[in-house]
């Protein structure tokens, strides 16, 4: 069903990479708008470096365009580009617009994103109506001169760290410029809507789950304390340091000796390497496994066999942080007790002690609350029953893709 619109040819998609397999909010997105007849072609800042794929990336039927990464590899594909930009009436208000963003950020970056915007400008097909970006730093740039280079509208979603870390110049301009925009926290909403000059056309759509896509959760947990047979802690995530993960290995070595623990973690990232010799210093090593990157099936499986899922969330040295994390979500799915930091949007999700238990930045009270929920079987299982049920009553998927799916008809029309 195309449900009003034309071709796919009339909305283009620009995200920074695809498939990737740390945003299954994305192409959970994706897919579920192909759902409700929203076609479009996607474009790519970049190509994957993920070996693997989740089974939601091969459900998408959207065609995928790569814009090149680098501009000195594609020097004839940027010429082109370039010889046919200059010829539409509105490059030199676009070339304006990107001087001057240049002299604010003088960076190759900033190069790149204008060169990019060309080619998708040129290359783009005739019958684009509308550009919609995830992400309000990169992406948005790019899709921000290519649309106002092809003479039409853009919107955009904005999820964390596109939001703290962008400089307040850029946001309240792009917020400006923008026909709509969407964030999936109460907090991120909130801070958008005090710098854009009409705070209707920003939404709050939380990404929430498609619970179609996961099993029902186990029928039964072992209600395992610590004290005989091993807990289980599991936690996902990329190894930067908005996740914290530094915290809880420091967390988990402060436990008390008696505690029988193991740890695992489902994710790559650039700190793998300094985490595992912190791992090795705290002497708690032989306790942890990091498992790398999985695909969603492997993830889930993982959660089905733990007994607690820990996320130790911090806000990072340059402003960066988590929104609200979809494996947060997930765990609640899998009727998987939760421990999490206090951070950014997890509270729009949890309610310490009624769904989970949420604690400071702190290394020392993490460690405290872990014991405490690693003792306490029968506790975690009832926040977990809660959590499930909240997610299943405020955090479905639907509600999201209905308003997002009505701003890009709305937009197209």
């Amino acid at each position: 069903m195309n449900d009003g619109l034309s071709s796919p040819k009339e909305l283009g998609i620009v995200l920074k990479g695809w498939p990737r397999l740390s945003e299954t909010f994305i192409a959970q997105e994706f897919v579920a708008l192909e759902h409700h007849g929203i076609d479009f072609e996607v474009w790519s800042l970049r190509r994957p470096t993920d070996k693997k794929r989740h089974d939601l990336h091969d459900a998408l039927r959207a065609k995928v365009h790569y814009l090149p990464e680098y501009l000195y590899q594609e020097p004839l594909r940027l010429l082109k580009a370039t010889l046919h930009a200059i010829r539409l009436p509105n490059f030199g208000k676009v070339a304006k617009i990107w001087l001057r963003d240049l002299a604010r950020d003088p960076t190759p970056n900033r190069i790149r994103r204008f060169g990019q915007a060309m080619v998708l400008a040129r290359e783009a097909p005739a019958e684009l109506k509308f550009l919609y970006a995830h992400f309000l730093h990169t992406p948005s740039s790019v899709t921000r001169y290519a649309s106002l280079l092809r003479g039409i509208h853009w919107g955009f979603s904005a999820h964390a760290k596109d939001i703290w870390i962008s400089p307040e110049w850029e946001k309240r301009e792009k917020l400006a410029d923008a026909e709509f925009g969407a964030t999936c926290t109460a907090l991120g909403a909130a801070h958008l809507r005090e710098l854009s000059p009409d705070p209707a056309r920003l939404d709050l759509v939380y990404h929430g789950l498609d619970l179609t896509r996961f099993p029902e959760p186990p029928q039964l947990r072992p209600r395992r304390d610590g004290s005989g047979e091993t807990v289980n802690l599991v936690s996902v995530g990329r190894l930067v340091e908005k996740k914290g993960y530094d915290l809880l290995l420091a967390a988990l070595a402060a436990l008390p000796s008696s505690l029988n623990w193991r740890f695992m973690h489902v994710g790559g990232g650039e700190l793998l390497a300094s985490l595992s010799a912190q791992a090795q210093k705290l002497a708690i090593a032989d306790r942890i496994e990091w498992r790398g990157a999985c695909d969603q099936s492997e993830v889930v499986a993982a959660m089905r066999e733990a007994d607690i899922f820990v996320l130790p969330s911090r806000i990072a040295a340059d402003g960066d942080r988590d929104g609200l994390p979809n494996v947060l979500m997930e765990a609640a799915s899998q009727d998987l007790p939760i421990i999490a930091t206090d951070v950014s949007a997890i509270p729009e999700f949890i309610e310490n002690g009624k769904h989970g238990v949420l604690v400071e930045q702190d290394a020392a009270k993490l460690s405290d609350a872990l014991a405490k929920i690693i003792g306490d079987p029968e506790g975690r299982a009832a926040m977990a029953k809660a959590a499930r049920a909240r997610l299943v009553a405020d955090f479905g998927m639907d509600r999201g893709i209905d308003r997002l799916a009505t701003r890009l008809r709305a937009a197209l029309a």
